[in-house]
């Protein structure tokens, strides 16, 4: 097993060698930044916004609100999924759809009340998977939790719902698990277009009763344990009432077969977090394209083979003594670095203090290197927050903006922020949003549960507050030609956890965004930049094919100067005119 110190030691002292700038600025926040000090309330909270425009929000609808405490998790929005023009939108009470074809005007076309928790969403054509892992759900929807301790009604897994009609969704199916299901993944394996495989995290609590539901065993120490392991539920798309649990790979295990091979759980020495054992996984994001998935599980962050759906993995596994309990993860668009964060103080403390540590709670960014992972640096929001703001590395995507890895993510309290991590030694904040505390007197655990870029938007999952939608603007961070190449990515859907390969087309919008980066850089010279500028919107096709035969040298040089950024840059917007020129022909 491999701390995530890239070889530096565990001393406290050396921390601080791989933070990102972001991190550092943490640190030294004090009340220059405009999130700080921010006027509290419900629905008339202070509100600072960087490089962001708000365009639309809308409330939670009637029946998901708890009018005497705006904190209740029984009632809590938590993640978003995206089809076509609609979003649904989690909670713990059930979900809702809206139609967003107006971001400015989101309109509710269904609320459907399903109590069970956590309420997380994935969405594949006509199917709308829930995760349930609270004891009061019933197999039915009824809102009326089992009486019993041992009950045949109660509901622990994975939902599945027909939403043919939009306005009248259908449950066809409802998968039991063990532990329930605190969140789910989907794997639409390039390979199978018949199934959909559904990798499901257990929840953190207890093992369901074997009287309830046969074969889950909840001591440790059985070799038939419910824990130290994942389910892999497989859903045929033209029978999905036939869907069922297919394996329980034991992805923990060591060489010698103890099923319970990765962190026991404990602190890592003076000064350290104290991080959670290694039974189960809470988020697990697949990348098909690429037969890869990255698995934050309690107390280490894992790498799995996925080639094989129902048999997953595990190729490497990474530990930090700064994190309390890994989270999720999100990779960037070529598999070479993926983010883990961390959430320490399990979301509902505030974890972005002024004299928090600003590696604790945060994210940890690795290098992917010949399928092993090195710890290059770390983010954490650059803004302190109150003792009664719950904050803390949550969930995220990418910015579609070619030649940049940039994450715009969820912080609860702390707002929505985004980032560039394109160095990961260097990460560095772009662009906010945060609203001040639901209560100046009382911590409420509420704000962004997730925050998604989806086809030009990005879209926050407020916990208390609803359903929040903004654009990205220019700044000296990020051009409008970059907003522009990033808008040029469309998705007929999309499911945060399962990574699509993202890929641009041959156009002068996308060779303006690398011209503005390697601007930005200096990674060339200014009269070669002014000069493809002007020739981008002729018609010489040769003179395109020209210019992608010198940038291809000048790609060279760059990567034998050390200038491995402006290397690749310069070598996709290379390849972006040679397209251009085959095309035009």
């Amino acid at each position: 097993m491999k701390l995530g110190m890239r070889r530096l030691g565990l001393g406290v002292a050396v921390l601080g060698l791989v933070l990102g700038g972001a991190a550092q600025a943490h640190a030294q926040t004090g009340t220059q930044d405009p999130r700080v000090g921010l006027r509290a309330g419900l629905t008339d909270a202070g509100e600072a916004i960087s490089n962001m425009v708000h365009v639309g929000h809308t409330p939670r609808p009637e029946g998901f609100i708890n009018p005497d405490n705006p904190g209740d998790l029984n009632f809590a929005n938590s993640d978003l999924a995206f089809r076509g023009s609609h979003v649904v939108v989690g909670n713990f009470g059930g979900f809702q759809i809206y139609d967003v074809s107006d971001p400015a005007n989101p309109v509710l076309r269904t609320a459907l009340i399903c109590p069970g928790g956590q309420g997380d969403v994935s969405i594949a054509g006509n199917l709308v998977f829930m995760s349930v892992e609270q004891p009061r759900g019933r197999i039915d929807c009824g809102v009326d939790a089992p009486a019993q301790a041992v009950s045949p009604e109660r509901f622990l897994g994975v939902r599945v719902f027909d939403i043919s009609d939009m306005d009248r969704p259908r449950q066809v199916a409802a998968i039991q698990t063990c532990r329930g299901s605190h969140t789910h993944s989907l794997l639409q394996h390039p390979g199978d277009s018949e199934n959909i495989y559904v990798y499901v995290a257990g929840a953190v609590g207890r093992v369901r009763p074997e009287e309830e539901l046969a074969g889950c065993i909840g001591a440790p120490e059985d070799p038939r344990t419910a824990l130290f392991r994942i389910e892999v539920i497989r859903v045929p798309l033209a029978a999905p009432q036939n869907a069922a649990v297919v394996s329980e790979p034991r992805v923990f295990a060591d060489q010698a077969g103890n099923i319970a091979g990765l962190w026991a759980g404990g602190d890592h020495g003076p000064e350290t977090q104290r991080t959670a054992v290694t039974n189960h996984c809470h988020d697990i994001t697949t990348y098909p394209e690429l037969g890869l998935a990255a698995g934050a599980c309690s107390g280490n962050g894992i790498l799995l083979d996925v080639s094989d759906p129902v048999s997953p993995r595990r190729i490497d596994e990474v530990i930090d003594p700064n994190f309390a309990y890994w989270h999720s993860a999100t990779f960037n668009n070529d598999g070479t670095t993926v983010i883990f964060t961390d959430e320490w103080g399990g979301g509902t403390q505030p974890r972005c203090r002024v004299t928090d540590r600003p590696e604790w709670g945060a994210n940890a960014i690795f290098r992917v290197v010949d399928g092993a992972m090195e710890l290059a640096g770390y983010y954490k929001l650059p803004a302190a927050q109150t003792e009664t703001e719950n904050c803390v590395a949550h969930n995220g995507s990418l910015v579609p903006v070619p030649g940049r890895d940039i994450k715009v993510q969820a912080w609860y309290q702390g707002g929505i922020s985004v980032f560039d991590f394109t160095d990961p030694e260097n990460p560095f904040e772009i662009a906010y949003f945060d609203r001040g505390p639901i209560s100046a007197e009382r911590l409420y655990t509420g704000g962004y549960w997730s925050a998604y870029w989806y086809n030009g938007h990005v879209y926050g999952s407020e916990i208390a507050r609803g359903l929040d939608i903004f654009t990205l603007s220019p700044s000296e961070h990020l051009s409008q030609n970059e907003i522009d190449a990033a808008n040029l990515i469309r998705w007929d859907e999309f499911n945060p956890q399962h990574q699509p390969r993202l890929s641009w087309p041959a156009n002068a919008t996308v060779a303006r965004a690398y011209l503005d980066q390697l601007e930005r850089s200096g990674g060339l010279q200014a009269g070669v930049i002014a000069g493809i500028r002007g020739e981008l919107d002729g018609t010489d096709r040769a003179r395109l094919a020209s210019r992608a035969t010198d940038l291809e040298a000048s790609a060279r040089g760059a990567q034998t100067a050390g200038r491995a950024i402006d290397a690749r840059r310069i070598g996709q917007l290379a390849d972006t005119l040679r397209r251009m020129a085959g095309e035009q022909q």
